[in-house]
């Protein structure tokens, strides 16, 4: 799996305006990989999971309202959301992707293929 830039050609026009890249760790064992996303601000109805070949695409648009009758002075996140797109290995099972999303952190579990995980070989003895 790597980090790529690239969008995907479909809905090109939407994901064009800046978003900011969510941090993402990626943890791998022998049965697949699982990826942690921190995305703070976002509602479970604005987070977006898309996979489309070989490319996983996470968006998020941030929800943070200003309490009524304030008025912002200074804000760090000025972005409207997260994108952050990868391009995953053939030896994962795109069609058994898993999603779960608790306070902020959303934690996606790709299992490998069948051909792509280790099998013990038997050994006949003459």
């Amino acid at each position: 799996m790597s980090d790529t830039t690239t969008v995907a050609p479909e809905n090109q026009a939407a994901r064009s305006e800046a978003t900011l890249l969510p941090p993402v760790d990626v943890v791998e064992d022998v049965t697949g990989i699982t990826l942690y996303a921190d995305l703070p601000g976002v509602s479970k109805d604005t987070l977006g999971i898309h996979v489309e070949a070989n490319t996983l695409t996470i968006e998020g648009r941030l929800s943070m309202a200003t309490p009524e009758g304030l008025e912002v002075g200074h804000a760090e996140v000025s972005l409207p959301g997260y994108r952050r797109t990868f391009t995953l290995s053939r030896e994962l099972d795109t069609t058994r992707v898993s999603a779960e999303f608790k306070q902020g952190l959303l934690t996606l579990r790709i299992p490998k293929a069948e051909h792509a995980k280790p099998r013990k070989i038997a050994i006949q003895v003459d």
